[in-house]
């Protein structure tokens, strides 16, 4: 229900967990640009990993320069830098792509070589020098010495290399280096040296954490954008797919343990005080879209321009469906049905 309180000054607190998902991550683009023209809906916090991540924090910066319309324009200038630095980027559709339409890189020839080498040459041989263009679009587009006055938590994800833990990082302690190691795949990137210690891509410990938002933040609804399919109906066959699948299954796998312990909570914990009645009290919310499972994993990779605006105006459409559908559920009940997950155990 969009415009739900046109008439009232009150707003609905909420907070926003935003999964990873390379290029996809344009599809949350559009998502937090439709939500963000919602006047009763208050960001309290954001959740983010990789793709997420970098939107999360890309928002933070610009709210805090320019409040909701400063987040989006800050938004619409990160990924359109994003675009203009793939422009000539050797990982390109080719020319049977582009004439059947579609948007996966599966035949471009650098793609198949990037992936091939990928599997056979450490990042640490392949790119020595650890060199990464989103650095210095991170660098252009987010004031991190600021980050800290912020009126919207951060927690950014990565994975400790060491330890195979997650850690996460908050306002002051955002780097550029904290949003490389979150996005940081280890088939592509040499690990990003944090304080002395390795980290790898935030979605192998948490995509994203919701634990930070229940113990940290005043809201009590979360609304999950979901990028990673969770359910694909077709058998993966061929050794790239086979790979791909196995990414979408351990990325999805901290996140669905969270999202069990809050349906387990909210079936076992009487109300009252206390850490565990605080999960069973929160509402959850799923943003999402099918057509990213029609697009193929080997998308995520694809940064055109035109692909990434297709993106987002698909996440904008599915921002406008959940507002039709659940706008009014927002601040008074769940939307998102977390009890299948239990009859999984």
């Amino acid at each position: 229900m969009t415009g739900r309180l046109e008439a009232s000054s009150e707003t609905v607190p909420i907070d926003l967990a935003l999964q990873g998902g390379g290029s996809h991550g344009a599809f949350t683009w559009g998502v937090l640009d439709r939500l963000l023209e919602e006047p009763w809906m208050k960001i309290e916090a954001i959740s983010g990993t990789s793709a997420g991540a970098m939107n999360a924090a890309i928002l933070v910066s610009g709210y805090l320069k320019g409040g909701t319309q400063g987040a989006r324009e800050a938004l619409d200038a990160y990924w359109e830098r994003v675009a203009a630095s793939a422009r000539y980027s050797p990982i390109q559709r080719s020319m049977f792509d582009r004439l059947m339409n579609r948007w996966s890189l599966d035949t471009s020839p650098g793609y198949v070589m990037m992936d091939l080498l990928s599997r056979l040459v450490s990042p640490y041989d392949l790119n020595p020098f650890g060199y990464n263009p989103i650095r210095s679009i991170l660098e252009e587009c987010i004031d991190f010495v600021h980050l800290s006055e912020a009126p919207i938590k951060l927690f950014i994800t990565a994975t400790n290399v060491h330890t195979g833990r997650g850690k996460i990082f908050r306002n002051k302690e955002i780097t550029p280096e904290v949003l490389l190691a979150s996005a940081c795949l280890p088939t592509l990137f040499q690990a990003i040296e944090i304080d002395g210690e390795p980290y790898w891509d935030g979605g192998y410990a948490g995509n994203p954490t919701i634990s930070p938002l229940v113990r940290e933040s005043d809201a009590c609804d979360v609304i999950l954008v979901q990028i990673n399919p969770r359910e694909r109906r077709v058998t993966p066959r061929s050794a790239g797919d086979i790979l791909d699948r196995l990414n979408e299954i351990s990325f999805n796998s901290p996140l669905m343990k969270e999202l069990r312990m809050i349906a387990l909570l909210r079936q076992a914990v009487d109300p009252g005080v206390g850490e565990g009645c605080r999960w069973a009290k929160m509402r959850t919310h799923r943003i999402l879209t099918d057509k990213l499972v029609e697009f193929g994993a080997s998308s995520k990779l694809n940064a055109e321009g035109r692909f990434l605006h297709v993106l987002k105006e698909e996440g904008r459409k599915a921002a406008e469906d959940f507002l039709k559908l659940h706008g009014a559920d927002v601040g008074e009940r769940s939307t998102a049905d977390l009890d299948i997950l239990l009859a999984e155990c």
